[in-house]
């Protein structure tokens, strides 16, 4: 059996959010294994230095133009492997995988995606109208044809069963993982993140793109209601949407000395930054899931996180959780964890336990089965 992916979002070099899951499925795919069981990966662009390695059963197939690239390029490339002209050699793949909200506009062979969230359904007015358009557009049409939609929360798939009018059967569930501690083990001192980042002292975390749903702007806000005027915020995430009212927030609440922007910080240093950190404090209008939660809890780090959407779900009783809507509410919640160590202890004890439900072994051997099946019964 031929599974066809589309690897793209893993490939780039900086990978947030649906990259990291694209890429975490591709490297546990790899590693499988599975007898009789082929990869076929469609990329855009060459291959990446991070990519896992071609061998028999594992090839990477670059086809053009870019532009447009599910629209046309990669509809009727899989539709000449199909074709299967005397002339052609191989065999097509009898599933095509993208784990992104996009497929093929037209496909020969049975499809799967995964959509992380419908945040562009619910909050239309935090994004660009570009990005709108192809979100609301292009993912419509893709689950309308998809055989299988994943996705990563059990919230996520309620919302788009109600949304699309997908068969309950048809949306499966699979929660994202979390990378080993043994490729998270480089740990720096305060001193350390000092030279290299220029934070110093105590400080309040949030890892996340920046842009209007995570809801920094009424973090930055609370933060400069808490009680302890000497402890720094730093906000660690690349440029997203609609980015520029929430670097200029610090000014508009007199904290600009107290609150740093490190933008992307790659995963050699962003284990330090969860370790060192007082707590972390995730205040999203709405997530499909929420993987910055489970990095905390990973380094020993109390989370302090929004009461909606799946992050209850991903929290379970390990977090403190507060209205993010509220800033006084996120203000108090953020002073009781300060305050109260025997809290803080007893939340970092309850995240290792937290942690154990998830991991990307899991995600991606429920994600082939699915596909296997999907496969075999086409």
């Amino acid at each position: 059996m031929i599974i066809g992916i589309d690897g793209n979002e893993a490939n780039v070099e900086k990978r947030v959010g649906i990259g990291e899951y694209a890429y975490e499925l591709l490297r546990q795919f790899e590693s499988s294994r599975v007898q009789n069981l082929e990869f076929r990966i469609y990329l855009k662009n060459l291959p990446m230095g991070h990519m896992p390695k071609e061998r028999e059963g594992w090839r990477y197939k670059v086809i053009g133009p870019n532009k447009m690239w599910t629209q046309f390029a990669l509809p009727l490339y899989l539709f000449s492997e199909k074709v299967r002209r005397p002339f052609r050699k191989g065999t097509p793949p009898q599933v095509f995988f993208s784990p992104s909200h996009y497929a093929p506009r037209f496909s020969p062979i049975p499809t799967a995606i995964s959509i992380m969230d419908l945040s562009y359904i619910h909050f239309p007015e935090l994004f660009t109208k570009h990005d709108l358009y192809q979100l609301v557009n292009w993912t419509k049409y893709s689950a309308k044809n998809a055989r299988k939609i994943f996705t990563i929360s059990n919230f996520s798939r309620d919302d788009i069963i109600k949304t699309y009018g997908k068969d309950p059967e048809n949306v499966v569930t699979t929660y994202l993982g979390i990378k080993s501690q043994k490729t998270m083990n480089n740990k720096q001192n305060m001193d350390e993140l000092e030279k290299k980042f220029g934070i110093d002292g105590k400080y309040i975390l949030f890892v996340g793109t920046l842009q209007p749903r995570k809801n920094v702007e009424k973090l930055v806000e609370a933060f400069s209601k808490i009680k302890d005027k000497k402890i720094k915020l730093v906000v660690v995430g690349k440029k997203g949407w609609l980015w520029e009212g929430i670097v200029g927030a610090p000014e508009r609440y007199k904290v600009t000395e107290r609150v740093k922007f490190l933008d992307f910080v790659g995963d050699e240093d962003l284990p330090s930054l969860y370790k060192n950190a007082t707590c972390f404090v995730l205040p999203s209008l709405y997530e499909g899931f929420g993987l910055p939660v489970l990095e905390a809890m990973q380094q020993g780090c109390p989370v302090l996180i929004s009461n909606v959407s799946s992050l209850p779900e991903v929290g379970g009783d390990a977090a403190v959780y507060f209205d993010p809507e509220n800033t006084d509410d996120i203000a108090k919640k953020i002073d009781q964890v300060l305050s109260d160590e025997k809290l803080r202890q007893e939340m970092i004890e309850k995240g290792y336990n937290q942690i154990k439900k998830f991991s990307w072994e899991k995600t991606a051997r429920k994600t082939l089965e699915v596909l296997q099946e999907l496969a075999k019964n086409d």
